[in-house]
This record gives structure tokens, C-alpha cells and sequence, in this order.
């Protein structure tokens, strides 16, 4: 059967040990009063929360999943009640701003409590993950009465919050929505200035629900003077009930569902048609600037459905070990290993270990991957120094893509290889583990398909400034090797080194490429992702090395069985897991020629 706990020593090695975040916490003024004794509290207790809460409640909402009727989503038995029970807790506002009722916690913190949520209830854990999206978008665009209203409720859990972007007609193109806003007032001192807004949006997570009492749309439109194409895209907030000036929800708004999506996986999250009859609506930023507000939103968000496949890959993973200690098969090819039993447990076969092993490390280098995006995002937005903002900026704009695409590409490979471990139970519905299967597939797909990323990071974050994001990656990789020259690593660093160089030749030749056909960054998108992200996890998992060395010598916290299964793990990945990025290499270098040169109708023509 299923089986998670949150795995807390390790989430306390990759903060306090690898990135040292009580250091990172004290040189921020807004979160210079977190201590690494009050984080380790909130994780004890995020973990208790859902494991509690939420993981009880993941494959019978599956199975019932949400029910539409009469225009009306209810959500799977038992939903109600754990968003209630998180809301009393403060949860919802986790990483809020504390001028508005939030907790105030940084992203390097937030990273683990997500996890968790995803991995014992992903369904359910979805309707927070855009509400926490949805908070930090209106906090950094919404005009103050704005926030005064619908933050506090928010970062409550009383409300919760959508993204609306997708029409019928198109998809990541998003300059071609329809959806049109029509000014109703104009703003005074008192509020800002309201539009009725008309159209449909398909694919909303958490579009219509019984949770709460209101939901708040965030609703990407046109105004009637708007250019063509993304440049002219607004942003506008629509309450599913219209709010009084005192806060209080009121009557509809001209907001309805049209259905549910009939999806493969997330049943316990309402995936809705939703409608926009003259709703009434507030400008949020500036008009016309709507996609720009989006994208504050959107780098967090990319990073969370990373964490999805994160938070997947590690119950998924939990459980398969659970099942493989205890199912018995066959004999260890070194003899028996448990003599006195009829066979020996799978986890002695050398091919379930090789499987075992891919889990372990895909996740463990996954968890170290999020906590560096997140500590850059963090720095990014709150360090009071303006060139640690700039390079912290620069880190979260190459990296944004890699954590959305790559963290969700391994968290699927992660779910299937697990799978593959329980042999035909694994296919079976009683043991979850095909359930996971299912959830994974989504986070390869929305919030920008993982193809969409890997253009993003070739086109705008690659060739658009000739590499120099990429080179300033390097530079920190090969400083930071330069600087621990531990000679029991010494093998483990040449390997990352030499990815490194590999990473490097691979740049060069796709720029050179590029230069005289646009086509060779599309041919080579997926690959370069995939190669970018194999160094930088052999970077994170050398670093997690040389840590888990000190740790040994030092007599550190997590303990010397720890620190030599970090290390074990470690070699694995960079001996077994890394040569992978020579593959890749040659992939890139065999340009976009071979692709292009089937004619469209040659592919799959009909008779």
C-alpha cells in the first residue's frame, strides 16, 4: 500500500548544512528573525499536517474524484475539512506578507511544506498552490485597496485563488485570447476602476468548488483600445460573488462553470470550463501590461509544479521501497541472504537496486535543485544588497524553466520506475502506485509545456544574450570546485568538471548554429534542458558531497549513516546517472538538418 513520511533529515541537511539557511535568513531583514529551530518547527508540524490530513484522503478522492452539477463542483468527501483544518493553522499564508495577515516565510522554507502537499495529496494541495501564486501576484500589482480586502481572506484560506489565461481557441499562445474587458467606473480614492469582463476560459484548476465562500479569479482580457497580439493583454481580478467595501461577498458576478475536464490524473482537483458573463472585474497593473503582472506569478508557480513532480517521485519512491523490503523473490545472486527464508527480499537483485538507486537520486538532487531556485528567488526579491538582487535575478531567470521541465521530466521518470518496481502490483489500482503515474503526467504538460520551457531557455535565456547567463552559471560551478579540493572527492570532481566543459562545448556550437538558422535552437531545445539540468543536479550533488565529508569529520547533526548513504548516492548518480550528458552532447550537435528535412506530408500520411 501506499507509504509516506515527510523526509525531514534530509530537507534539515539541504537547509542547514548545504545552503546554510540560517546565514541566508539573518542577511534579509524580512526574514532576519527566522531561525533554523523555528523552521525545523513549522516542517515537524507541515509534516504532521499532511500526513495526517491529506495522505489519508489521496486515493479515495481519486477514485470519487469532483462531481458537476447544476453548475455546481463538489470536491471529493473529506476536502472540506482539511482546508479548514489548514486554514486555521495559517497555512494558506505560509509565505504571505505579515501586512496582510501571512506568515512571512521565505521561499527556501515554503519549498519544503510543498513537497509535502504534493506528495500526500497533490489533488488537493493544486487549489493552494494557485491560491499562494494568485496572493503574490496581487501583492506586487494590486493597488492597496486591492489588498486590503482580498489578501487577508486569501492568505486565510476564506477565499482562494485561480489563473485564467487559456481559451478554447488557443493555448500557449496567449495573444490570441478573446476573453474582452469593457470599462464600467473609473477608480477614485477609494477603489480602483472596474470593468465587465466577457468570455470563457478552459482548464482552470479550482475554477468552482465548495470549499469557500468566494473565489477570486485573476482573468487576462482586452480592453477595447488594445494592440494586437500579448502586447495587448490586461489583467484583471473577478470575484466569483461581487465584494462590498467592507469585504463581505455579496451576490454573483456573472461567473459560472461549464464543466469539468475528463482528465487522466489530479482527480481531486476541479479542472473547469468557466464562464464570464459581464462579470465584474478590477484592473490590476497597468493596462495592457497584464502578461507582465502574470509572469511575477508565473516563475513561483513554474518552480511549484517542479515541486509536483518533486513531491510524486518522493511518495512514489517511499512507497516502492516500502513494498520492496517486504516482497521476497528469488535468491541474491551472492547467496541466499536469508537463509532460513523461502527467498530473499527483491531489494537484493542488482536491477531493483539500480532502480532503487535512479529514485534516490533523482529525488535527493530534485530537493537540493529547488532549495537553490528558492533561495535566488529569495534572494532576488529581499536582499538589501542591490548586485546580490542582480545575480540572484539572473540565476532564477535561466534556471525558471529547468526547474519547471526538468524537476517534473525526472518526477514522472521517477513515478514510472517505481511502478516498474512492484512487477504486475504496480499496475494494480490498490496499491497507489499507478496513481502516481497519473498525477506526474500533467506537471510535464501545463503551466507551459516542458517543450515550451526548453524554447524559453534556449531562445530568450540562451541565444537572445549570446550565453552569458550560461557563463555566469559556469563561472559560479567552477569557482566553487576550485575552491574544495577535498582528495577523497577528487574523482567526483573531475566528473563534474568535465560536465561542465561538455555543457560548455554544447553552448558554443548551438550559438554558432544558431546564428545562421533559427531552426537549430528549436532542434536542439529539449536536449540542451535536459543537459543543462544533468550538470547542474552533478554540480548540487557534489556540493551535497563535500558537505556530507565535513559532516563525517566533524561529527555534523545528520549523523555518519547519513552522510555515507549521501555520499554512496552521490557516486551513483555522477558514475550511473551522469555519463548520460555525453548522449545529450552529440543529440545537440547533430543539428536541426535531420529534423527539418522530412516534408510535413510525409509524416504519418494518410491513404
Amino acid at each position: 500500500m501506499a507509504y509516506y513520511q515527510a523526509p525531514l533529515r534530509d530537507m534539515r541537511f539541504v537547509l542547514n548544512e548545504v545552503f546554510q539557511a540560517g546565514d541566508e535568513w539573518a542577511a534579509m531583514p524580512a526574514t532576519g528573525e527566522l531561525t533554523p529551530d523555528l523552521a525545523d518547527a513549522i516542517l515537524e508540524e507541515a509534516a504532521r499536517l499532511t500526513r495526517a490530513e491529506l495522505f489519508p484522503l489521496n486515493q479515495s478522492a481519486d477514485a470519487q474524484g469532483c462531481r458537476f452539477e447544476a453548475g455546481h463542483v463538489t470536491t471529493p468527501d473529506g476536502f472540506k475539512e482539511a482546508r479548514r483544518t489548514l486554514a486555521e493553522g495559517g497555512w494558506f499564508g505560509l509565505g504571505g506578507n505579515p501586512e496582510y495577515g501571512g506568515q512571512g516565510m521565505p521561499k527556501l522554507l515554503t519549498v519544503a511544506f510543498e513537497e509535502m502537499l504534493y506528495a500526500t495529496n497533490t489533488g488537493f494541495a493544486l487549489y493552494s498552490a494557485l491560491n499562494t501564486g494568485a496572493t503574490l501576484l496581487l501583492d506586487h500589482h494590486a493597488p492597496a485597496s486591492v489588498k486590503r480586502v482580498y489578501l487577508p481572506r486569501m492568505y486565510a484560506g476564506e477565499w482562494l485563488g485561480t489563473m485564467c489565461l487559456t481559451e478554447p481557441h488557443c493555448g500557449t499562445d496567449l495573444g490570441l485570447i478573446r476573453t474582452r474587458a469593457v470599462p464600467l467606473a473609473e477608480a477614485d480614492e477609494t477603489s480602483p476602476a472596474r470593468y465587465a469582463i466577457t468570455g470563457s476560459k478552459i482548464w482552470i484548476t479550482g475554477g468552482e468548488h465548495d470549499m469557500v465562500d468566494n473565489i477570486v479569479h485573476l482573468v487576462l482580457a482586452r480592453l477595447p483600445d488594445a494592440p494586437a497580439g500579448t502586447r495587448g493583454i490586461s489583467l484583471f481580478l473577478v470575484p466569483r460573488r461581487k465584494v462590498d467595501a467592507a469585504g463581505e461577498p455579496g451576490e454573483p458576478n456573472g461567473v459560472s462553470c461549464g464543466g469539468l475536464e475528463h482528465k487522466m490524473g489530479i482527480q481531486g482537483s476541479a479542472t473547469c470550463v468557466m464562464h464570464f458573463d459581464a462579470a465584474e472585474g478590477v484592473l490590476i497593473g497597468e493596462p495592457h501590461q497584464g502578461l507582465a503582472a502574470m509572469f511575477t506569478m508565473m516563475n513561483y508557480e513554474r518552480l511549484s509544479i517542479g515541486l509536483q513532480g518533486l513531491g510524486l517521485g518522493e511518495v512514489a519512491g517511499q512507497s516502492a521501497m516500502d513494498f520492496a523490503r517486504q516482497r521476497r523473490q528469488g535468491r541474491s545472486p551472492q547467496g541466499a541472504a536469508e537463509p532460513d527464508q523461502p527467498a530473499d527480499p527483491i531489494l537484493v537483485h542488482p536491477d531493483v537496486r539500480r532502480m532503487a538507486l535512479d529514485i534516490r537520486a533523482w529525488n535527493e538532487g530534485g530537493r537540493a535543485f529547488a532549495a537553490f531556485v528558492a533561495a535566488q528567488l529569495d534572494r532576488a526579491r529581499l536582499h538589501p544588497d542591490a548586485g546580490v538582487r542582480e545575480d540572484a535575478g539572473a540565476l532564477v531567470a535561466l534556471l525558471t524553466p529547468v526547474a519547471k521541465a526538468f524537476l517534473t521530466d525526472r518526477g514522472f521518470d521517477v513515478t514510472v520506475e517505481a511502478q516498474q518496481l512492484y512487477g504486475g502490483n504496480g499496475y494494480c489500482v490498490e496499491w497507489g502506485a499507478e496513481q502516481y503515474v497519473r498525477d506526474a503526467r500533467i506537471a510535464m504538460i501545463y503551466e507551459g509545456t516542458n517543450g515550451i520551457q526548453a524554447m524559453d531557455l534556449v531562445g530568450r535565456k540562451l541565444f537572445r544574450n549570446q550565453g552569458a547567463l550560461v557563463a555566469r552559471l559556469v563561472e559560479r560551478v567552477r569557482s566553487e570546485l576550485d575552491a574544495q579540493r577535498d582528495p577523497e572527492l577528487a574523482d567526483e570532481r573531475r566528473r563534474v568538471s568535465e560536465a561542465v566543459t561538455g555543457l560548455e562545448r554544447a553552448t558554443s556550437a548551438l550559438l554558432a548554429r544558431a546564428r545562421g538558422d533559427a531552426a537549430e535552437l528549436g532542434a536542439a531545445a529539449a536536449g540542451y534542458l535536459s543537459l543543462l539540468g544533468h550538470v547542474v543536479y552533478a554540480w548540487l550533488w557534489w556540493r551535497m558531497m563535500t558537505t556530507a565529508r565535513q559532516g563525517l569529520q566533524q561529527q555534523g547533526p545528520s549523523g555518519d549513516a547519513f552522510y555515507r548513504a549521501k555520499l554512496a548516492v552521490g557516486r551513483y548518480f555522477l558514475t550511473r546517472l551522469l555519463p548520460r550528458v555525453e548522449s545529450l552532447e552529440q543529440e545537440i550537435g547533430a543539428g536541426a538538418e535531420t529534423l527539418m528535412a522530412l516534408p510535413e506530408e510525409a509524416f504519418y500520411p494518410r491513404d
